[in-house]
């Protein structure tokens, strides 16, 4: 078994980092090689993705799911095998530390060749480095439609 665990501390309320690492549907903007992830039902996501020229297909379950907190899922079905968990820790009202921690098995020469390279750990550093720069962006684009919104009412109580 392989595992890599990343930390990354993102410019955002606990909230916000929450809220945006669990709308799966979004995590093709930032993280390299996942095509698609689709939600199933409230428990269950089937996720698309690429390494290299090989695409997989997979369904994962989540084990456990605390607001604010912590999300652990686990693939159930497809070609891969792999659990994960993402913790947010609050370092204060606008800062919160993400924690990515995956263990999975490679399969194929490639994948074990990747692993003993260390680009399995690569990447999840560039993918939560990327999370960071999206939560950020979104949420500065968040703010700066509000701040807009609260002009234009104050100009239309003038």
């Amino acid at each position: 078994m392989s595992q890599v665990i990343e930390s990354v501390d993102v410019n955002v309320p606990i909230s916000t980092a929450y809220q945006q690492w669990t709308r799966f549907e979004s995590f093709p903007q930032f993280m390299d090689g996942v095509e698609a992830v689709s939600r199933i039902d409230d428990r269950r996501t089937h996720w698309v993705i690429t390494m290299g020229s090989v695409q997989r297909e997979f369904d994962a379950e989540i084990t456990e799911q605390r607001t604010d907190e912590r999300i652990a899922w686990r693939s159930t079905g497809g070609d891969t095998s792999h659990a994960g968990m993402v913790t947010f820790q609050s370092l204060g009202d606008h800062l919160t530390r993400v924690t990515v921690q995956l263990t999975w098995q490679p399969s194929g020469l490639a994948e074990r060749a990747g692993h003993l390279l260390g680009m399995d750990g690569h990447q999840v550093r560039d993918d939560t480095a990327r999370f960071k720069t999206f939560v950020e962006r979104l949420s500065d684009e968040a703010e700066a439609e509000a701040s807009q919104l609260g002009e234009e009412s104050v100009v239309e109580q003038a």
